[in-house]
């Protein structure tokens, strides 16, 4: 893209385009992303994300991250679990509608035209097998479709097709920031390449590992899914099986980081800031400080690269 200017202390470019992944609840780290590069200076003058980096970005761009932040800090683990409203078709475990009505009144549903910073919400359409830019209309219309994790959120109807989770076809979507007049384009990679020791920016509570909240929120999705871990035994030896969480996570993921990384080199932009992969679970939502800490930490080493250019 090649919109980069020189860096020095004293002066930083002060425009930028943010592009902000998906990723779950690594997704919390573009909160540390969006205060860290304020902290330097930077004015963010323009924002594409798709799934939590949509919201993320769509929550900013109305002018609400602190509060956001307070909220997402303050819930708890049954906070969370009761968030989790059950659909009991066949196209996905939860509806959303909680998780949406908690958002919009905290934050307050506006049009994306009114927004005081350029915003598009990036989502897929299965039917056409294209990327559906969302720059106009609700903007939590636009979050819950950006949102819409297969399997795990049910789709969300649009025109004559479904959408879900833009990250399927584009995990860090930079095509929407092309024509922006920014200085300097940053994008949020979450899915990195995995760290040898996943990072504690912040020592979690320590569980048992029976009664820790991931292993009772991916047993209760699990049982949703009418399946569970179990273990079948032959020869006198027991053999562990992925459940249905397991394998659908583990996949999504490892499928969003390919297609990251190929986005990234086909559409370099000036600087990426990578989270690893292996940094928290998709589901781990408790881990907010650690992640909005961790993502703080990741922009300031890629601030601390560019000065020293």
């Amino acid at each position: 893209m090649n919109k980069s200017v020189p860096v020095s202390n004293q002066s930083p470019s002060k425009t930028v385009s943010l592009v902000l992944g998906s990723g779950g609840a690594r997704g919390l780290a573009h909160i540390g992303v969006i205060r860290t590069l304020e902290q330097h200076g930077y004015t963010i003058a323009s924002i594409a994300g798709c799934s939590m980096g949509a919201l993320v970005g769509g929550i900013y761009a109305a002018g609400k991250l602190d509060e956001f932040e307070q909220w997402v800090l303050s819930i708890d683990k049954l906070d969370i679990v009761n968030l989790l409203d059950i659909a009991w078709g066949s196209d996905g475990l939860v509806k959303g509608d909680k998780i949406i009505a908690a958002l919009t009144e905290l934050v307050g549903d506006v049009p994306i035209e009114s927004l005081p910073i350029k915003y598009t919400a990036v989502a897929a359409d299965i039917s056409q097998e294209k990327e559906v830019w969302m720059n106009s209309g609700s903007l939590f219309d636009a979050i819950r479709a950006s949102i819409s994790l297969p399997m795990f959120f049910t789709p969300v109807k649009y025109k004559n097709s479904f959408l879900v989770d833009g990250g399927v076809l584009n995990p860090v979507p930079i095509a929407p920031t092309f024509n922006d007049q920014t200085d300097m384009t940053f994008a949020v990679n979450l899915g990195g390449a995995f760290e040898t020791v996943a990072p504690q920016v912040v020592e979690p509570k320590k569980e048992d590992a029976e009664t820790s909240f991931h292993t009772q929120i991916v047993g209760f999705i699990n049982r949703l899914a009418g399946t569970r871990l179990s273990t079948s035994e032959g020869s006198g030896q027991k053999e562990e099986k992925l459940a249905f969480y397991d394998v659908a996570n583990q996949a999504f993921d490892s499928m969003q980081s390919t297609i990251a990384r190929q986005k990234l080199a086909a559409y370099p932009p000036d600087y990426v800031i990578e989270v690893p992969r292996n940094a928290c679970g998709t589901l781990e939502f408790h881990r907010a400080s650690e992640m909005i800490s961790l993502g703080e930490q990741k922009t300031q080493q890629c601030l601390s690269r560019m000065l020293s250019l």
